[in-house]
């Protein structure tokens, strides 16, 4: 009985660890800094990590089909100057917010094409495309900022509900999306079933290139939603902004358990590894850390974290062969 108690509880704690690492980094920062523990620093917290955590949802996606993409950040900076360029044209806001995802979508079934029909690397064809949208944004603007055209999309980005900003209302609720979709929908079964075994589902009847464009198509839509927030924010169009949004999004979406091999994670637990990263950061920069021992920090964290998933996914297995 004690045994069967003590793997119940080394199976829980790799499972749900990740929130004791959140809590033990709460308390760290609280006692290194007196002002970090306060409402006004969780709210800037939730602000801060709205943007990184609604590009994980669609990372987590990707990466649940044994892929990857790195050509968020890109697909969020073009879709803001999008819109800036849509706005500043004298288009209405609902105009410009649709165009833009509409052409968010279209980087994704792009990248979607190249891994499904191509048989080309995701890493090799998102790399591509993160540089292809980096150079483009640049091109457009001339690397100038766009700006001039009004509030546009500001009442959001700085708008409260209840005391809780817009832009973590609707991170909260493209994660309830998610979730739905992974745990309640045929098309969530079978981005599990291509990332766990993708000639098993392509035998049972899945259309895997399908699914696979799919969750591209869907990641991109979600990065041109995070370009949207982002300009919401700034009011204006930065065609330097989004540089590592890649690394922020791939790392909360690991630490979240989700493995980069495919087929197996929780989109529910992804949400803990967005506020480790949002903790992390402001944690150390209330804590006047070097910006570039930060980048150290968060690099180090992406390899724990990816080791981590692996380790615990060989002790897992383990623990229940054992029975």
């Amino acid at each position: 009985m004690a045994d069967k108690k003590n793997k119940t509880l080394y199976l829980w704690l790799l499972d749900y660890g990740i929130v004791l690492i959140l809590l033990l980094l709460i308390l760290i920062f609280s006692i290194a800094s007196s002002n970090f523990f306060s409402f006004g620093t969780l709210t800037s917290i939730l602000r801060q990590v709205s943007i990184i955590g609604i590009i994980s949802v669609g990372a987590a996606f990707v990466i649940l089909t044994a892929g990857i993409d790195l050509s968020v950040g890109s697909v969020a900076c073009i879709s803001s100057l999008t819109a800036a360029l849509l706005l500043k044209a004298g288009f209405s806001i609902p105009i410009a917010i649709i165009v833009t995802l509409m052409i968010a979508v279209c980087y994704g079934i792009f990248s979607g094409c190249l891994v499904s029909f191509f048989k080309m690397s995701p890493l090799i064809a998102t790399l591509g495309m993160m540089t292809a949208l980096r150079g483009a944004g640049y091109l457009i603007t001339d690397g100038l900022p766009v700006y001039g055209f009004g509030p546009g999309l500001s009442p959001f980005g700085r708008g409260y509900l209840l005391g809780i900003p817009y832009p973590v209302i609707l991170m909260l609720a493209v994660f309830a999306i998610g979730i739905f979709v992974l745990s309640k929908t045929p098309i969530g079964r079978h981005i599990y079933g291509v990332g766990g075994n993708e000639e098993a589902s392509r035998l049972s009847g899945v259309n895997v290139n399908a699914v696979k464009i799919f969750t591209y198509a869907f990641c991109s839509f979600l990065s041109g939603v995070a370009g949207l927030v982002l300009l919401s924010r700034t009011n204006s169009g930065q065609p330097a902004a989004g540089v590592g949004f890649e690394m922020d999004s791939i790392t909360a979406v690991v630490l979240g358990g989700v493995s980069l091999m495919g087929g197996q994670g929780r989109l529910s637990l992804v949400i803990i590894g967005v506020l480790i990263m949002g903790v992390l950061s402001t944690g150390m920069l209330m804590c006047n850390i070097n910006d570039y021992v930060q980048q150290v920090v968060k690099g180090m964290v992406l390899i724990a974290a990816v080791a981590l998933s692996y380790v615990s996914l060989k002790m897992r297995d383990r623990i229940i062969a054992q029975g």
